[in-house]
Protein backbone atom coordinates (compact mmCIF):
# COMPACT_ATOMS: atom_id res chain seq x y z
CA UNK A 1 0.00 0.00 0.00
CA UNK A 2 1.30 3.28 -0.84
CA UNK A 3 0.16 6.73 1.26
CA UNK A 4 0.64 10.52 0.02
CA UNK A 5 1.20 12.99 2.72
CA UNK A 6 0.74 16.33 1.32
CA UNK A 7 0.47 19.09 3.78
CA UNK A 8 -1.83 21.72 3.29
CA UNK A 9 -2.00 25.50 4.01
CA UNK A 10 -4.49 27.87 2.06
CA UNK A 11 -4.01 26.01 -1.24
CA UNK A 12 -7.80 26.04 -1.90
CA UNK A 13 -7.23 26.63 -5.76
CA UNK A 14 -4.86 23.71 -5.83
CA UNK A 15 -6.72 21.06 -4.33
CA UNK A 16 -9.18 19.36 -6.97
CA UNK A 17 -6.72 19.42 -9.61
CA UNK A 18 -3.96 18.06 -7.77
CA UNK A 19 -6.15 15.04 -7.08
CA UNK A 20 -6.95 14.40 -10.50
CA UNK A 21 -3.54 14.38 -11.54
CA UNK A 22 -2.66 11.78 -8.75
CA UNK A 23 -5.30 9.73 -9.59
CA UNK A 24 -4.05 10.27 -13.08
CA UNK A 25 -0.83 9.37 -12.06
CA UNK A 26 -1.50 6.33 -10.18
CA UNK A 27 -4.47 4.48 -12.64
CA UNK A 28 -1.96 2.52 -13.58
CA UNK A 29 -0.16 1.13 -10.69
CA UNK A 30 -0.77 -2.11 -9.48
CA UNK A 31 -0.85 -1.19 -5.55
CA UNK A 32 -3.41 0.14 -3.48
CA UNK A 33 -3.26 3.81 -2.04
CA UNK A 34 -4.49 6.78 0.23
CA UNK A 35 -4.04 10.34 -0.28
CA UNK A 36 -3.62 12.14 2.96
CA UNK A 37 -4.18 15.63 3.29
CA UNK A 38 -3.12 17.37 6.21
CA UNK A 39 -4.66 20.74 6.79
CA UNK A 40 -2.45 23.11 8.90
CA UNK A 41 -4.89 25.55 10.06
CA UNK A 42 -6.12 26.79 6.27
CA UNK A 43 -7.75 30.53 6.52
CA UNK A 44 -9.33 29.70 2.85
CA UNK A 45 -11.39 26.47 1.48
CA UNK A 46 -9.22 24.14 1.64
CA UNK A 47 -11.47 22.01 4.31
CA UNK A 48 -14.66 22.31 2.54
CA UNK A 49 -12.61 21.04 -0.90
CA UNK A 50 -10.88 18.18 0.60
CA UNK A 51 -14.53 17.36 2.54
CA UNK A 52 -15.97 17.26 -1.31
CA UNK A 53 -12.96 14.97 -1.97
CA UNK A 54 -13.22 12.59 0.73
CA UNK A 55 -17.10 12.08 -0.26
CA UNK A 56 -16.32 11.53 -3.80
CA UNK A 57 -13.14 9.22 -3.79
CA UNK A 58 -12.65 6.74 -0.22
CA UNK A 59 -9.07 6.92 -0.75
CA UNK A 60 -8.96 10.75 0.55
CA UNK A 61 -8.38 11.33 4.02
CA UNK A 62 -8.59 14.74 5.76
CA UNK A 63 -5.94 15.72 8.80
CA UNK A 64 -7.21 18.51 10.39
CA UNK A 65 -4.62 20.00 12.85
CA UNK A 66 -6.46 22.59 15.49
CA UNK A 67 -4.44 25.38 14.53
CA UNK A 68 -1.29 26.68 12.02
CA UNK A 69 1.41 24.81 13.70
CA UNK A 70 4.01 24.37 10.33
CA UNK A 71 4.94 22.49 7.85
CA UNK A 72 6.75 20.17 10.22
CA UNK A 73 3.98 18.79 12.49
CA UNK A 74 1.86 18.69 8.99
CA UNK A 75 4.18 16.07 7.97
CA UNK A 76 4.61 14.42 11.04
CA UNK A 77 0.81 14.19 11.79
CA UNK A 78 0.38 12.59 8.03
CA UNK A 79 3.30 9.73 8.57
CA UNK A 80 1.18 9.30 12.15
CA UNK A 81 -1.82 8.44 10.04
CA UNK A 82 0.04 6.90 6.78
CA UNK A 83 -1.03 3.64 6.50
CA UNK A 84 1.06 2.54 3.83
CA UNK A 85 4.50 0.56 3.52
CA UNK A 86 5.75 3.56 1.27
CA UNK A 87 5.36 7.00 2.21
CA UNK A 88 5.55 9.76 -0.75
CA UNK A 89 5.52 13.45 -0.07
CA UNK A 90 4.68 16.31 -1.76
CA UNK A 91 3.41 20.02 -2.00
CA UNK A 92 -0.02 21.07 -2.65
CA UNK A 93 0.70 24.00 -4.85
CA UNK A 94 0.83 21.73 -7.83
CA UNK A 95 4.66 22.97 -8.09
CA UNK A 96 5.67 18.86 -7.77
CA UNK A 97 4.28 16.69 -10.87
CA UNK A 98 1.98 13.59 -9.26
CA UNK A 99 2.98 11.91 -12.68
CA UNK A 100 6.70 11.34 -11.13
CA UNK A 101 5.36 9.38 -8.60
CA UNK A 102 5.85 5.91 -10.25
CA UNK A 103 9.38 6.78 -11.03
CA UNK A 104 9.98 7.41 -7.39
CA UNK A 105 8.63 3.98 -6.75
CA UNK A 106 10.51 2.33 -9.65
CA UNK A 107 13.91 3.80 -8.02
CA UNK A 108 13.20 2.60 -4.98
CA UNK A 109 12.57 -0.92 -5.75
CA UNK A 110 15.31 -1.27 -8.28
CA UNK A 111 18.07 0.59 -6.21
CA UNK A 112 17.09 -1.16 -2.96
CA UNK A 113 17.24 2.20 -1.28
CA UNK A 114 15.25 3.64 1.52
CA UNK A 115 14.67 6.47 0.48
CA UNK A 116 14.80 8.26 -2.94
CA UNK A 117 14.36 12.10 -3.15
CA UNK A 118 13.41 14.18 -5.83
CA UNK A 119 15.62 16.34 -7.69
CA UNK A 120 14.20 19.65 -9.50
CA UNK A 121 16.96 20.10 -12.42
CA UNK A 122 14.81 22.87 -13.87
CA UNK A 123 13.52 24.76 -11.17
CA UNK A 124 10.57 27.11 -11.66
CA UNK A 125 11.56 29.29 -9.38
CA UNK A 126 12.57 33.22 -8.90
CA UNK A 127 16.29 33.13 -9.28
CA UNK A 128 17.19 35.66 -6.89
CA UNK A 129 15.01 35.08 -4.01
CA UNK A 130 13.98 31.14 -4.06
CA UNK A 131 16.52 29.50 -6.55
CA UNK A 132 20.02 31.18 -5.62
CA UNK A 133 19.41 31.16 -1.63
CA UNK A 134 18.46 27.52 -2.41
CA UNK A 135 21.98 26.55 -4.16
CA UNK A 136 24.14 28.15 -1.59
CA UNK A 137 22.65 26.69 1.50
CA UNK A 138 22.68 22.77 -0.38
CA UNK A 139 26.56 23.30 -0.85
CA UNK A 140 26.94 25.34 2.65
CA UNK A 141 24.74 22.06 4.43
CA UNK A 142 26.25 19.68 2.57
CA UNK A 143 29.76 20.50 3.35
CA UNK A 144 28.59 21.37 7.00
CA UNK A 145 26.74 17.49 7.34
CA UNK A 146 28.75 15.42 4.74
CA UNK A 147 25.11 14.23 3.24
CA UNK A 148 25.92 15.06 -0.19
CA UNK A 149 22.58 15.84 -2.62
CA UNK A 150 21.71 18.43 -5.76
CA UNK A 151 18.09 19.26 -4.23
CA UNK A 152 18.00 18.52 -0.35
CA UNK A 153 14.70 21.06 -0.93
CA UNK A 154 12.64 19.20 -2.60
CA UNK A 155 9.39 18.16 -1.08
CA UNK A 156 9.24 14.95 -3.02
CA UNK A 157 10.53 12.02 -1.88
CA UNK A 158 9.78 8.66 -1.52
CA UNK A 159 10.38 6.49 2.01
CA UNK A 160 9.53 3.36 3.48
CA UNK A 161 7.83 2.94 6.29
CA UNK A 162 10.82 1.84 8.46
CA UNK A 163 12.02 5.18 7.85
CA UNK A 164 9.44 7.37 8.79
CA UNK A 165 8.91 4.98 12.04
CA UNK A 166 12.26 6.70 13.00
CA UNK A 167 11.75 10.14 12.27
CA UNK A 168 11.12 12.62 15.05
CA UNK A 169 9.88 16.16 13.59
CA UNK A 170 9.73 19.10 15.98
CA UNK A 171 10.27 22.76 14.91
CA UNK A 172 10.68 23.47 11.20
CA UNK A 173 13.06 20.38 10.66
CA UNK A 174 10.68 19.14 7.58
CA UNK A 175 13.69 20.84 6.00
CA UNK A 176 16.36 18.88 7.27
CA UNK A 177 14.87 15.49 6.69
CA UNK A 178 17.66 13.78 4.68
CA UNK A 179 19.98 14.77 7.04
CA UNK A 180 17.75 13.27 10.15
CA UNK A 181 17.52 10.03 7.59
CA UNK A 182 20.96 10.06 7.27
CA UNK A 183 22.14 10.40 10.43
CA UNK A 184 19.84 6.86 11.28
CA UNK A 185 21.67 4.79 8.77
CA UNK A 186 19.10 4.97 6.31
CA UNK A 187 20.63 4.87 2.36
CA UNK A 188 19.21 7.22 -0.01
CA UNK A 189 19.31 7.86 -4.00
CA UNK A 190 18.28 10.92 -6.18
CA UNK A 191 16.39 11.09 -9.19
CA UNK A 192 15.07 13.65 -11.30
CA UNK A 193 11.99 14.79 -11.10
CA UNK A 194 9.45 17.42 -13.20
CA UNK A 195 8.57 20.92 -11.19
CA UNK A 196 6.43 23.56 -12.32
CA UNK A 197 5.59 27.06 -11.85
CA UNK A 198 3.18 28.12 -9.41
CA UNK A 199 -0.23 28.74 -11.36
CA UNK A 200 -2.72 29.40 -8.43
CA UNK A 201 -2.41 30.46 -4.88
CA UNK A 202 0.56 32.50 -3.08
CA UNK A 203 4.27 31.35 -1.95
CA UNK A 204 4.64 30.43 1.73
CA UNK A 205 8.29 30.64 1.51
CA UNK A 206 11.07 33.45 1.76
CA UNK A 207 13.98 35.11 2.75
CA UNK A 208 13.10 35.72 6.45
CA UNK A 209 13.19 31.62 6.81
CA UNK A 210 17.62 31.54 6.40
CA UNK A 211 18.23 32.77 10.22
CA UNK A 212 16.01 29.81 11.03
CA UNK A 213 17.57 27.44 8.53
CA UNK A 214 20.75 28.21 9.96
CA UNK A 215 19.91 28.06 13.56
CA UNK A 216 18.36 24.91 12.78
CA UNK A 217 21.49 23.17 10.90
CA UNK A 218 23.12 24.06 14.54
CA UNK A 219 20.46 22.01 16.00
CA UNK A 220 21.35 19.21 13.62
CA UNK A 221 24.68 19.45 13.71
CA UNK A 222 24.78 19.15 17.91
CA UNK A 223 22.50 16.23 17.47
CA UNK A 224 24.44 14.53 14.88
CA UNK A 225 27.49 14.55 16.30
CA UNK A 226 26.94 15.08 19.72
CA UNK A 227 23.18 13.94 20.70
CA UNK A 228 23.94 10.74 22.84
CA UNK A 229 27.22 12.26 24.05
CA UNK A 230 26.97 15.90 24.60
CA UNK A 231 29.84 15.86 27.28
CA UNK A 232 32.39 15.50 24.51
CA UNK A 233 31.23 18.99 23.27
CA UNK A 234 30.70 21.03 26.73
CA UNK A 235 33.56 19.04 28.36
CA UNK A 236 35.90 19.80 25.67
CA UNK A 237 35.06 23.40 26.06
CA UNK A 238 34.65 23.49 30.01
CA UNK A 239 38.65 22.20 29.90
CA UNK A 240 39.64 25.09 27.23
CA UNK A 241 37.94 27.70 29.00
CA UNK A 242 39.47 26.36 32.09
CA UNK A 243 42.93 25.51 30.85
CA UNK A 244 43.35 28.87 29.12
CA UNK A 245 42.29 30.76 32.99
CA UNK A 246 44.90 28.77 34.74
CA UNK A 247 47.41 29.60 32.03
CA UNK A 248 47.08 33.24 32.25
CA UNK A 249 46.63 33.22 35.84
CA UNK A 250 50.26 31.11 36.23
CA UNK A 251 51.56 33.36 33.44
CA UNK A 252 50.95 36.83 36.03
CA UNK A 253 52.12 34.76 39.14
CA UNK A 254 55.38 34.05 37.64
CA UNK A 255 55.45 37.56 36.17
CA UNK A 256 54.84 38.62 40.04
CA UNK A 257 57.85 36.01 41.22
CA UNK A 258 60.32 37.08 38.70
CA UNK A 259 59.98 41.10 39.34
CA UNK A 260 60.24 40.03 43.05
CA UNK A 261 63.46 38.08 42.04
CA UNK A 262 65.17 40.56 39.49
CA UNK A 263 64.49 43.71 41.53
CA UNK A 264 64.62 42.05 45.11
CA UNK A 265 61.71 42.34 47.48
CA UNK A 266 60.65 46.17 46.91
CA UNK A 267 60.42 45.19 43.56
CA UNK A 268 58.18 42.46 44.18
CA UNK A 269 55.83 44.50 46.58
CA UNK A 270 55.40 46.93 44.29
CA UNK A 271 54.21 45.00 40.95
CA UNK A 272 50.86 43.98 41.80
CA UNK A 273 48.50 41.89 39.43
CA UNK A 274 45.30 42.60 41.75
CA UNK A 275 44.38 45.56 38.99
CA UNK A 276 45.19 43.97 35.46
CA UNK A 277 42.13 43.22 33.29
CA UNK A 278 44.32 39.65 32.85
CA UNK A 279 43.20 38.64 35.91
CA UNK A 280 39.56 39.52 35.10
CA UNK A 281 40.22 37.06 32.28
CA UNK A 282 41.52 34.19 33.99
CA UNK A 283 38.91 34.25 36.61
CA UNK A 284 36.37 34.68 34.17
CA UNK A 285 37.80 31.97 31.77
CA UNK A 286 37.84 29.49 35.27
CA UNK A 287 34.03 30.03 35.90
CA UNK A 288 32.56 29.62 32.49
CA UNK A 289 34.95 26.31 32.22
CA UNK A 290 33.04 25.68 35.25
CA UNK A 291 29.88 26.53 33.79
CA UNK A 292 30.58 24.35 30.74
CA UNK A 293 31.40 21.44 32.56
CA UNK A 294 28.31 21.55 34.78
CA UNK A 295 26.18 21.62 31.62
CA UNK A 296 27.75 18.81 30.13
CA UNK A 297 26.95 16.54 33.09
CA UNK A 298 23.63 17.80 33.30
CA UNK A 299 23.03 17.12 29.18
CA UNK A 300 24.61 13.27 30.12
CA UNK A 301 21.55 12.91 32.72
CA UNK A 302 19.44 13.94 30.33
CA UNK A 303 20.85 11.85 27.63
CA UNK A 304 21.12 9.03 29.76
CA UNK A 305 17.16 9.48 30.98
CA UNK A 306 15.97 9.68 27.48
CA UNK A 307 16.95 6.58 26.03
CA UNK A 308 16.95 4.24 29.04
CA UNK A 309 13.15 5.59 30.52
CA UNK A 310 12.31 4.92 26.66
CA UNK A 311 14.26 1.41 26.77
CA UNK A 312 15.32 2.93 23.34
CA UNK A 313 18.25 1.45 21.37
CA UNK A 314 21.63 3.45 20.55
CA UNK A 315 21.79 1.37 17.37
CA UNK A 316 19.66 0.75 14.12
CA UNK A 317 19.59 -2.47 12.91
CA UNK A 318 19.22 -2.94 9.49
CA UNK A 319 19.51 -7.15 9.33
CA UNK A 320 19.70 -10.03 11.00
CA UNK A 321 21.19 -13.56 9.39
CA UNK A 322 20.67 -16.90 11.13
CA UNK A 323 22.41 -19.96 9.66
CA UNK A 324 21.27 -22.32 12.87
CA UNK A 325 17.67 -23.62 13.56
CA UNK A 326 16.80 -22.59 16.61
CA UNK A 327 13.97 -20.85 17.25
Amino acid sequence: MLSLVIPVYNESENLALLHEEITAALALLPLLYEVIFVDDGSRDESVAVVRQLVERDERVVLVRLRRNYGQTAAFAAGFDHARGDVIVTLDADRQNDPADIPQLLQKLEESGRDVVNGWRQERQDGWLLRRLPSQVANRFIAWATGVHLHDRGCSMRAMRREVVQTLRLYGEMHRFIPELIHQAGFSMAEVAVNHRPRVAGRSKYGLSRTFRVLLDLLTVLFLRRYGDRPMYLFGSLGLLSSGLGVAIGLWLSAQKVWAGVVGGWPAFHAFTIGDRPLLLLAILLLIIGVQFLATGLTAELITRTYYESQNKPVYGVREILRTDSQP
